[in-house]
């Protein structure tokens, strides 16, 4: 079932038996409508107060205000930089497929304008709705059956975009793939298909469709978050001292020994080598190591997480900052500190890589890949950063366009990870951390040794 679900989501969403919405729309929609926004306007009689509340929701905007290294800035998917692609601005066509929206084409899209929402992306129950460039609707989709058809998300609607971020499948989160829309037990103990089986809104819970929970590289600032005890108790364990390891430790450090469990995901990712005339090699996934319109990568599979001091809020590079190429830039990475009274040791993703900076001005540049004078048509990194550092909006603030001089520097972004709970008999054991071959380092961490040994000598 699994292979057929990936072929089935690379296409269209495919839905279990009996998932199409017990109250079809179809005495309420009627055809013919010839596009996303047609469809949308139908909603909207009925459902006006919803898509004004969407409009407000960063799944709409991109973008929301938020308080990232001491300053108040607007940030959101729109305008952060990641190692990935990079930058959403002067991509927007190739990477708006996954707004919530249609016609997101360049930085002038119109955010009021209602009839521009995409309300059948997230409420499709029939498994044929398709998005394109630009986030418009597929052609080859009958709207009038989708919009009759609407009801409540499941994972499939949330995963056609969350399993594919960062270009494919598992490639972005590491503990979000296509594995996780019909997994078994020993997978994710929540979302077991023939178990709890949640829907991702289960956990994910929102008022006036602001969803609860956002991703720390994007919304650095943001405290509006989920935790493990938004659900359960924080004393669950009947052994006393696993309670105490609460107060420092986050559940998901024990609980989710190992992620990119089925499918794997990228751990590195070099923009230095694209443009290379060498074979386009695969790896024994079948997943691509080389591709010269994105350079050579290195994928992991059931990979152990980096750990790491996170008190809710995290530190980020913003374009227009200023970079030290002979360091490792960190575009994201946990704020918070052993000791401080708040933090608490979490697991992450760290997704590593080299990209492409202004060796005058000393900042990360905003590559255009896609397009005219993307890098995939060229093949020329100054078209490609011309292009895309001088529409930067963030560039523009600080009177900054290309130099012409251009270099290659290290950089890293920190995922935390939430998913792919294990059952509990699969927990990390007390050796796995302290033992001389556990996996957290001490003193990375803050200790001068394992706080464990020092009690035993005390």
């Amino acid at each position: 079932m699994r292979t057929l679900l990936l072929t089935t989501l690379l296409t269209g969403l495919m839905l279990p038996v009996g998932a199409q919405a017990e109250n079809p729309h179809k005495e309420f929609i009627t055809g013919p409508i010839n596009s996303g926004s047609e469809a949308t306007a139908q909603c909207i009689e009925c459902h006006e107060e919803h898509t004004e509340a969407f409009m407000k929701t960063s799944h709409w905007t991109w973008a929301k205000e938020q308080t990232v290294n001491g300053k108040t800035v607007k940030l959101g998917k729109k305008n952060a930089i990641n190692n990935y692609c990079v930058s959403v601005s002067s991509n927007e066509p190739r990477c708006t497929k996954c707004h919530a929206g249609y016609g997101y084409e360049d930085a002038k899209f119109d955010f009021t304008d209602a009839t521009k929402v995409d309300c059948l992306v997230c409420h499709d129950t029939t498994g044929s709705y398709q998005k394109d460039l630009s986030g418009y609707a597929f052609k080859s989709v009958d709207l009038v059956k989708v919009s009759q058809n609407v009801g409540a998300p499941v994972r499939d609607n949330c995963g056609t975009c969350h399993f594919y971020g960062g270009g494919g499948d598992g490639v972005k989160h590491g503990d979000m793939d296509s594995s996780m829309a019909y997994p078994d037990k020993a997978l994710d103990v929540h979302m077991d298909a023939d178990g709890m089986d949640f829907q991702c809104q289960d956990c994910h819970k929102g008022e006036s469709h602001t969803i609860k929970g956002q991703a720390m590289s994007v919304s650095p600032g943001s405290t509006d978050h989920l935790e493990c005890t938004s659900c359960h108790e924080s004393e669950v364990h009947k052994n006393a001292k696993l309670n105490r390891h609460t107060e420092k430790v986050a559940c998901q450090t024990c609980h989710i020994p190992e992620f990119a469990k089925v499918e794997p995901t990228k751990m590195w990712w070099d923009w230095s080598e694209a443009g290379q005339a060498r074979e386009e090699t695969k790896n024994q996934w079948g997943r691509k190591d080389y591709m010269k319109k994105k350079g050579s990568f290195v994928w992991g599979q059931k990979v152990q997480p980096e750990y790491a001091w996170y008190n809710g809020t995290a530190e980020a590079y913003l374009f227009g900052d200023k970079m030290d190429p002979t360091q490792v830039t960190a575009l994201s990475k946990p704020a918070g500190a052993n000791g401080d009274g708040v933090s608490k040791i979490y697991p992450f993703k760290v997704h590593r890589g080299k990209q492409l900076y202004d060796a005058k001005h000393m900042v990360f540049i905003p590559t255009k890949v896609f397009g005219k004078d993307g890098y995939w048509k060229t093949f020329d990194w100054d078209k490609s950063a011309t292009a895309g550092m001088n529409t930067h909006p963030a560039m523009q603030a600080k009177g900054l366009t290309y130099s012409g001089q251009k270099g290659f520097a290290e950089t890293e972004m920190w995922w935390r990870i939430n998913h792919m709970v294990s059952p509990k008999t699969e927990a990390l054991k007390c050796s796995a951390c302290h033992s001389k071959k556990g996996r957290l380092d001490w003193e990375a961490l803050g200790y001068d040794q394992d706080p464990m040994k020092a009690k035993k000598k005390k």
